[in-house]
């Protein structure tokens, strides 16, 4: 792989995993410094990649790799269910106390789903990564991910509903 097609190719993705970055590091600091080492990895392995039929799927499983390396290395609890959610949309003034309680429920419940679960969830709803992209980086089949994903909405949804009923 030559300098323009890893500029191209390779370079852009680091927007796509910067997200997953910070949910799993819990800072940003961290994360930007992740993606600079991991982009610098990458670039290490450029010939490598050259032949590889995914390569978005190598980037994630990479990224992802590198950020569980990182915890264990500063011996800080892999713990995905306890980053902080962030709402894409800022809300108005007369719902923001409703979305606090409901992102708090929301994350309470996220401890007590599997963490197979819990991680797709995490990478398709909060990070915003495609299918193909969450199989590449927990090494899952595309349709495994999409029947983690439903079940990890279905228990969230019973969750809420159970949690907003009134009756």
């Amino acid at each position: 792989m030559n300098t323009k097609d890893f500029k191209t190719i390779v370079l852009p993705l680091s927007e796509r995993i910067y997200p997953m970055a910070v949910r799993m590091l819990g800072n940003r600091t961290d994360a930007e410094d992740a993606i600079q080492e991991i982009m610098i990895k990458l670039w290490e392995k450029r010939k490598k990649m050259e032949n590889h039929p995914n390569i978005p799927g190598f980037v994630f499983l990479t990224a992802r790799n590198y950020c569980f390396d990182l915890l264990k290395k500063n011996r800080i609890k892999i713990d995905s269910d306890s980053s902080q959610l962030e709402v894409v949309k800022e809300p108005t003034s007369q719902n923001q106390m409703e979305w606090k309680e409901l992102t708090s429920v929301i994350e309470g419940f996220l401890e007590h789903i599997p963490e197979q679960q819990r991680e797709v969830m995490l990478m398709r709803d909060f990070d915003g990564l495609e299918f193909a992209e969450i199989a590449a980086a927990l090494q899952l089949k595309i349709g495994h991910v999409r029947v983690l994903l439903s079940r990890a909405r279905k228990q969230v949804g019973m969750h809420l509903k159970n949690t907003y009923s009134y009756e």
